[in-house]
């Protein structure tokens, strides 16, 4: 019997992450997806938190090694490593990020770790702008930010691949047409 896939994509605001998880989950049979939006406390108290949370995470994947049942992930502790490194938080998080990447990594799954983009970076303004009573100056602010976040989650994202043999490392463009997204998907994932 195949082992049950756990996968986590990951990437900034208005890259399509919506869009590929709700895909995955109604294509991909046997499948629960999670959206999480990690802790709001940028504090320096927020960091025991984050890494309570997410070590909680893990152990929840821990126990559910096994079980037929594919794990899809909208966020996780890739995203709050994110923010730390761009400053968004008061706190350093890369050692508890460190030690959650190697437990992951040690899990009993076939872990996909999934970095959505976009070669075009201008489209982030387009597709932010989708919420057109916060202006286009809002938009381009987001995009910015979205912009900034991108680059550093590829750069994490070769981070783990260097790292580490057993999470298969993935980025994604998000800029094309989404059939042909959805047919790379299927390839990834093997279904």
């Amino acid at each position: 019997m195949e082992k049950s896939k756990l996968i986590i994509v990951e990437g900034p605001q208005g890259v399509g992450k919506t869009t590929i998880t709700d895909y995955i989950r109604d294509t991909l049979k046997h499948t629960n997806l999670y959206r999480l939006n990690g802790i709001s406390d940028s504090t320096v108290s927020g960091l025991e938190k984050s890494k309570r949370m997410y070590e909680n995470l893990l152990e929840y994947l821990k126990k559910m090694e096994n079980n037929n049942i594919n794990l899809l992930f909208d966020r996780t502790f890739f995203s709050e490593e994110n923010y730390c490194r761009l400053g968004f938080k008061e706190y350093d998080f890369t050692e508890p990020y460190n030690s959650l990447v190697d437990s992951l990594a040690n899990l009993d799954f076939e872990i996909y770790y999934i970095t959505l983009f976009l070669s075009d970076e201008k489209q982030y303004e387009n597709r932010l702008n989708r919420d057109e009573k916060d202006g286009p100056n809002y938009a381009k602010y987001k995009a910015q930010n979205s912009i900034n976040q991108q680059k550093v989650y590829l750069e994490m994202s070769k981070e783990i691949e260097e790292k580490n043999t057993k999470i298969k490392v993935i980025n994604l463009d998000t800029n094309k047409n989404f059939e042909i997204i959805k047919k790379e998907i299927r390839e990834i994932l093997q279904y």
